[in-house]
């Protein structure tokens, strides 16, 4: 049985996602502060960023990048980043945007596979992003930098060409972005996300947010990443409210900033309520402003949602989504901030869902567990030429299957508790187990070897490796995790390594990862 949104379905324009935040110009918010960089604490205004915008669309154009051309984005939070990020959108292009921690591999890999023929990188990362497109066979002159980089074309540059942007593409239905995701298995891979999904995906999550829409936002979460490009960098543009941006999380400049804008609502993950719950430095900064706490990205303890309550005095709540969501489809309303704060709340509108048994394919009732699947406009098109996970993930009906399990209450409010998937989550950033599993197998003394989640002193879920190691081989834990964390992201570390005799299987060759995370560790 279905479950419906509590609210109408939103009036999704057929537009693009240029269109819809930036058609009819800054109007009376020209002289409106849009973006403030939290660290320089230089401003610019919508009139400005719709002006610059335009410009640097011109300039990728006359460089020769034409529509559907996929260009990458890396680098941190700024408001250089939102430029290149809607310049390079209002060029017709597609936006593959990727963590800027990444190795030069790890870069390279996503560029090839989404076929990138340009890149826009932070000038402190222009040797690494420079290696990575030239091992994707990518132009080094396509390489562009935020700032003013010796060697490179930036963004003030392509803004000053002289021409005008492209004829703006029609309808919603071209491809906007391209973020990587390992959805509910295996390694990460592209989500075709189109404008028309972005675009339900703001109308969708605005309807949640009735006391705080237009107020001030503070940009903690990594604008790569799909939640805050929503949530926060486009939900801004769109309702016209002031982004300040911060390049990196600092619990200090976080707070500072919290406190010297006055804001009102912060989104954050799991990681950051408990800094907020638990840390003494709090204590020193007025955070009276502060009347809601939203927390993503991974499921958050309602209990230390409590405790954070207890000690600020401010709501806080969550929100489940995914990257193949756009990426919201439940959230806990301002008008409904009774809810258990472990709860992730209702479906947003034009979001449908089931909750279904894994093993039976039927719909389960209310508190009962199922694995949740929803659909609804802000859904993936696919996977990027990958059919079958795209089959594996997508039904006939247009269900996504998530692979969380839940449960529901009868008034439709969703609780996560569990996963079917192998997908490992620390501190909000994916992990695949299949990539780091392919990554120790390189390892010359290494045999076989698979990659469970666990839970770590604090709670958080890291990735622990089980190791066959070659005969006669003397590795150690400490030469595992160091050979990992050389050539892998910062976030993407082995935490704990144990050694086994052997890998256990199905018949079919699958990784049997419950015998994994049921066995007695070794003494």
């Amino acid at each position: 049985m279905a479950i419906r949104s509590p609210y109408p379905d939103v009036d999704v324009p057929d537009v693009s996602l240029t269109e819809f935040l930036f058609g009819a110009g800054p109007g009376d918010h020209a002289d409106k502060t849009a973006l403030v960089d939290g660290t320089t604490g230089t401003a610019m205004t919508f009139g400005d960023l719709h002006t610059a915008v335009h410009g640097v669309a011109a300039g990728l154009h006359a460089r020769g990048a034409r529509t559907g051309d996929v260009i990458g984005l890396v680098g941190a939070n700024s408001p250089e980043w939102v430029l290149a990020f809607h310049g390079a959108l209002r060029a017709n292009a597609t936006v593959t945007t990727a963590n800027p921690l990444y190795t030069a591999g790890e870069l390279a890999n996503q560029f090839a596979d989404s076929g990138a023929r340009f890149v826009i990188t932070a000038a402190a990362l222009r040797d690494k992003v420079v290696a990575a497109a030239a091992k994707a066979g990518i132009d080094p002159d396509a390489v562009f930098t935020l700032e003013p980089a010796d060697g490179h074309c930036d963004l003030a540059e392509l803004a000053a060409e002289r021409g005008a942007p492209p004829a703006p593409v029609t309808g919603g239905g071209g491809t906007a972005v391209l973020p990587y995701s390992s959805g509910t298995t295996g390694r990460a891979k592209g989500v075709v996300l189109i404008h028309r999904n972005l675009v339900a995906n703001v109308l969708q999550f605005d309807r949640m947010v009735s006391s705080t829409r237009g107020s001030a936002q503070l940009a903690v979460l990594p604008l790569f990443h799909i939640y805050g490009m929503t949530v926060l960098m486009n939900h801004c543009l769109h309702t016209r409210a002031p982004l300040t941006t911060m390049p990196r999380f600092e619990l200090a400049e976080m707070l500072r900033l919290v406190r010297e804008h006055r804001v009102r609502k912060l989104y954050v993950a799991p990681p950051t309520v408990l800094a907020l719950a638990k840390d003494e430095l709090v204590d020193s900064y007025d955070l009276s402003s502060l009347e809601i706490v939203f927390s993503g990205a991974a499921p958050l303890d309602g209990e230390l949602g409590k405790a954070l309550t207890e000690r600020l005095g401010c709501a806080v709540v969550q929100g489940y989504g995914m990257t193949e969501m756009s990426p919201v489809s439940h959230a806990v309303p301002e008008d409904r901030l009774d809810l258990d704060p472990a709860s992730c709340g209702v479906p947003l509108p034009g979001v449908e869902c089931r909750l279904v048994d894994p093993a039976t394919g039927a719909d389960v009732g209310p508190g009962e567990r199922g694995e949740l699947w929803v659909r609804g406009p802000n859904v993936m098109s696919g996977y990027l030429n990958n059919a079958a996970a795209t089959a594996e993930t997508l039904d006939a009906d247009g269900y996504l299957h998530t692979g969380d399990v839940a449960t529901i209450t009868a008034d439709g409010v969703l609780t996560i508790v569990d996963r079917v998937k192998e997908l490992i989550k620390y501190k909000g950033y994916q992990v695949p187990p299949a990539e780091l599993e392919a990554l120790l197998l390189t390892h010359p003394a290494v045999d076989d070897a698979a990659v469970i989640g666990i839970r770590d002193d604090h709670g958080e879920e890291v990735p622990k490796a089980f190791v066959v190691r070659r005969a006669g081989s003397e590795l150690s834990p400490d030469a595992v995790l160091a050979y990992v964390a050389e050539r892998i992201a910062p976030h993407k570390k082995v935490r704990a390594v144990e050694f086994v005799d052997v890998i256990p299987k199905s018949a079919a060759g699958k990784i049997l990862r419950n015998q994994l995370r049921t066995r007695p560790p070794r003494e």
